[in-house]
């Protein structure tokens, strides 16, 4: 599991909005919004105020996840934290063995 902070979240607004996106290549998905995980999401993440924790990371899940809150009057702040998913080193790795002197 990782967990994605959101640094644009001020304790001090009153009822913030807070909505979720994940950005990969040209395509922006919005995952959290209105109070509710959308899909693929929902089994996934746990939301909290302040940060997201994402279970269960694939390579998948490499990309941009954007946080933007709306606060009172229409204020705005935004945070981003790309996320970058190795290889677990679970599987082949490709080497050949070298024969043995002797």
């Amino acid at each position: 599991a990782v967990d994605i902070p959101c640094s644009a979240f001020r304790s001090g607004w009153t009822n913030p909005r807070i909505e979720w996106k994940f950005q990969k290549g040209s395509s922006l998905q919005l995952f959290y919004y209105g109070g509710e995980l959308t899909e693929p999401y929902r089994n996934r993440v746990r939301f909290s105020p302040t940060s997201i924790r994402l279970e269960s990371v694939t390579r998948e899940d490499s990309g941009k996840f954007i946080c933007e809150v709306v606060g009172d009057g229409g204020h705005i702040a935004k945070s981003e934290v790309t996320l970058t998913v190795q290889g677990g080193g679970r599987g082949p790795t490709g080497s050949l063995p070298f024969p043995r002197p002797g």
